[in-house]
């Protein structure tokens, strides 16, 4: 007579080792999320007369403004200036999580997608 109902004898294995795998996969990209936020990221514009840094937090830690770049008749440029090099800047470290993330990309169905 055929058993209904219940799990198969290899079931609870399978379902451990996919426990331990995304455990494993969590800490990884936990470890990644951490050197993200701690890196840097520089962007220039204006030929280098403004210079952004920002951390992985799209946090500006630094703003260097060449003091030619401050033309009291064209503050307009340098406004524009300050944005592209924190546009850039901004879009450096959006690229560098997706590569990130690009790696845990097949390795549970897209269940990791969207953790950071």
């Amino acid at each position: 007579m055929a058993r209904r109902g219940g799990f198969s004898g290899g079931m609870p294995g399978n379902m451990n080792n996919l426990m331990k795998q995304a455990q494993k996969m969590q800490r990884q990209m936990e470890e990644n999320q951490k050197a993200l936020e701690e890196s840097e990221f520089k962007s220039t514009s204006g030929g280098g007369a403004v210079e952004v840094t920002v951390n992985g937090k799209k946090e500006v830690t630094k703003l260097t403004i060449d003091p030619e770049a401050v033309d009291p008749e064209d503050v307009e440029m340098l406004e524009d200036m300050i944005i592209a090099a924190l546009n850039e800047a901004f879009k450096q470290v959006d690229d560098q999580k997706a590569k990130m993330m690009g790696q845990f990309g097949g390795g549970m169905g897209g269940l990791g997608s969207g953790l950071f």
